[in-house]
């Protein structure tokens, strides 16, 4: 689990629009689910546009694992931050993902714990 956590935060940070949408479709089963506060997707177009929606929204921010991968059975929870490299995180959150039988992501359920204030 900690390899597809690792590449599911490598997919985020993806600047390349091709690469990246090659990363969705490695990672995430056809007909996979991304659902946080604010987005609700599916499909490998749908999460790639999620993807490119919040990189255009901070593109000069990068999203970072951390500590604590917790897994068990076809589950795996993971807390992740997003901010300017090498600088304090500006959102914090974790996430939980269903693997599907294929060993790709099923759906991802995104919780927000710190989000920027207007």
């Amino acid at each position: 689990m900690n390899d597809l956590v690792s590449r599911y935060i490598d997919a985020w940070n993806e600047k390349d629009p091709a690469a990246r949408r090659a990363a969705v479709e490695a990672l995430w089963a056809d007909d996979g689910r991304y659902v946080d506060p604010l987005a609700d997707v599916a499909g490998h177009e749908g999460i790639d546009s999620v993807i490119g929606a919040v990189q255009a929204q901070f593109p000069d921010f990068v999203f970072r694992l951390t500590p604590g991968v917790d897994a068990h059975h076809d589950v795996v929870r993971f807390g992740w931050e997003l901010g300017p490299g090498g600088g304090e995180a500006v959102v914090a959150g974790f996430d939980v993902a269903v693997i599907a039988k294929d060993g790709r992501i099923q759906d991802v359920h995104g919780f927000l714990d710190k989000v920027p204030t207007p």
